[in-house]
């Protein structure tokens, strides 16, 4: 689903604008689209072919192409190696270091299937995942990893183990049946929520210093706050009302993103 890559990119090019202190050239921008492209293309084919097992026993999820053979194992298959080969060669292209992290980016981003087997932290590991691309992003600018691009990415790991975990509320009894570690199914709704609710204040202090750090202006800090009002928005519409989890999920978050790299325009301009 290639639309879940708006909630990487917008942080890649946050990064590579802060660092670079403004526009960082029509290469980039093509590159590192490519590489979160590539890398999303990756991770998601690794965790559709590996989940079918449990994929095909979900309501919400057996009627994915992945189960319901319209896509065969061996396109799966086909496909994860032709996008981590695509994600190597973009590194390539981008600088030594990046080169160099590739291979482990890609076992960090096939992990999160794995690790809901036996780890309820596999929220974690899939926002350290998404945590990721502004890292890249400033790797790829200044070939080097700077401390306020750390702030920004763990910002960016708690903000989507925060939705991840709403959104798995989904899943909370079919996780149970059928002993899939999940923080929903560990815990519980209503803890769930709470710790939701922490995950997303701990992403508005890290990208309060990431603003800091950088040493950013005002139209950086509204970029924060507009981030903490539609967080806090989430939150009310998932506690009123589970059905809108996939709202709060997609649409929201998405429109998060996009809110975000426009203040950072706004101000690097």
């Amino acid at each position: 689903m290639f639309k879940h890559s708006v909630f990487s990119l917008p942080f890649i090019f946050i990064a590579m604008l802060v660092a670079s202190d403004g526009w960082f050239g029509w290469r980039l921008l093509l590159l590192g689209t490519l590489a979160a492209v590539t890398a999303r293309n990756f991770a998601m084919g690794v965790n559709r072919y590996l989940d079918r097992d449990v994929d095909i026993l979900n309501p919400r999820t057996k009627n994915r192409p992945s189960v319901d053979g319209r896509v065969s194992d061996a396109q799966m298959v086909g496909f994860i190696i032709i996008n981590a080969i695509g994600f190597i060669a973009v590194s390539y292209f981008v600088n030594p270091l990046a080169l160099k992290l590739s291979l482990p980016i890609l076992m960090i981003l096939g992990a999160y299937t794995l690790f809901k087997r036996f780890s309820a932290l596999a929220h974690l590991i899939l926002g350290i995942s998404l945590g990721l691309a502004p890292i890249a992003g400033v790797i790829a600018v200044l070939g080097e990893i700077t401390p306020w691009s750390i702030y920004l990415g763990v910002g960016v790991m708690f903000w989507v183990a925060g939705f991840d975990l709403l959104y798995s509320l989904q899943d909370i009894e079919f996780d149970k049946a059928h002993k899939l570690h999940s923080i929903p199914s560990k815990f519980g709704a209503e803890k769930t929520m709470l710790i939701a609710k922490v995950f997303h204040i701990l992403t508005i202090m890290f990208w309060g210093y990431f603003v800091y750090s950088a040493g950013l202006g005002i139209f950086a800090q509204l970029s924060v706050l507009f981030s903490a009002i539609m967080l806090g928005y989430e939150h009310h519409i998932v506690n009123k009302d589970f059905t809108k989890i996939d709202k709060a999920f997609f649409t929201i978050n998405g429109y998060l993103g996009f809110v975000f790299i426009f203040l950072i325009i706004i101000e690097v301009a």
